[in-house]
């Protein structure tokens, strides 16, 4: 029966839930969840559920089923899992998939646990499970695997990992617990404080997307978004320009420096040596705000650069962790 099992990677987001099985990546979704309230019934995920977000009435609930890379609701997980799974493998029966699932550097024994029994729930034959600054590496084929010292900073939608990893294994790292999402909220906060104008999530997301940077940037235009004036509740027209968003990301970007500078802190002179030479790595959907690489590398005093596939490289990684997996395993996490 092991002859006919598929190997099978997910990288199990904030943000988005990515399913890769060999070179092919089988599905992109949002990890986000609509369900009835009284009958605490899933009647939507992924995509679906995203463009219900703020547009259902009270009998319908649309929320995120993970918080900081960990799952807060188990039960919601684990049906969004099977169904994932389900749609990639079709019905399983008795051929089940082998999965190898990231989570964030340094959660707890519990929450391991959480996503070990939230995949065997959802249909997986064996669960596997790596860390998430180790998976990216391994996706960006660091020479992770020599003494050297390599760094690799992952800044995705609820957490901001960085790592100095040597030998197939983290030799130090952080998570800290704030990501996309975080610089969303710095967003909406400077708007409803400057131009007394509340808005949602999403608008705040595209004011990231479409004229956002971590440096000022004079060729990038202004955007007009509509929100809810505080004063009146009525709907009001704005413009917002770089400079607005350069000021409102500067609080959250400066916590992810001082995580990212604390792990250089603890990293062994000889390896931090390595890292100047080569820089550290850029991945994560973060690591596409503009300007990100050159403001890390003025803060740090390391250069930073942005790798090839900063948003797949994660999930790409556990099908190499997965052929990997005999030198990989005393330096994944135990569960």
């Amino acid at each position: 029966m092991a002859f006919f099992s598929r190997d099978i990677g997910v990288d199990l987001g904030t943000i988005n839930t990515q399913v890769i099985e060999g070179n092919q990546i089988l599905l992109q979704e949002p990890t986000i969840v609509a369900i009835l309230v009284e009958e605490m019934k899933m009647v939507e995920w992924g995509r679906a559920a995203a463009d219900m977000y703020g547009r259902v009435p009270e009998s319908i609930e649309v929320f995120r089923p993970l918080q900081n890379g960990v799952i807060a609701d188990f039960e919601v997980t684990e049906n969004l899992l099977r169904d994932m799974l389900r749609r990639v493998s079709g019905p399983m029966g008795l051929i089940k998939p082998r999965v190898m699932v990231t989570v964030p550097y340094g959660v707890t024994s519990v929450e391991l646990r959480a996503v070990h029994e939230a995949c065997l729930g959802a249909g997986a034959r064996e669960v596997m499970i790596i860390w998430a600054p180790l998976s990216a590496a391994l996706g960006v084929d660091l020479p992770i695997n020599t003494p050297s010292g390599n760094m690799i900073i992952s800044l995705g939608g609820g957490t901001t990992q960085s790592a100095i990893l040597a030998m197939n294994g983290i030799v130090c790292a952080e998570t800290l617990r704030g990501g996309g999402l975080a610089l969303d909220e710095a967003i909406i906060s400077f708007i409803k404080r400057k131009y007394g104008l509340l808005i949602g999530q999403p608008s705040a997301e595209q004011l990231k997307i479409r004229i956002g940077s971590a440096i000022p940037n004079s060729r990038i235009g202004t955007l007009e978004i509509q929100g809810q004036d505080q004063v009146t509740g009525l709907p009001k027209p704005l413009e917002v320009n770089n400079d607005d968003i350069v000021e409102a990301l500067d609080a959250p970007l400066k916590d992810m420096v001082a995580s990212i500078r604390r792990v250089l802190e603890k990293t062994p002179p000889e390896l931090l040596s390595d890292i100047i030479d080569r820089g550290a790595a850029l991945c994560g959907g973060g690591a596409l705000l503009r300007g990100i690489d050159k403001y890390l590398t003025k803060s740090l005093g390391i250069p930073a650069y942005l790798v090839d596939n900063p948003a797949t490289c994660t999930l790409e990684g556990t099908i190499k962790g997965m052929a990997a997996y005999p030198q990989l395993r005393r330096n994944l996490p135990p569960v």
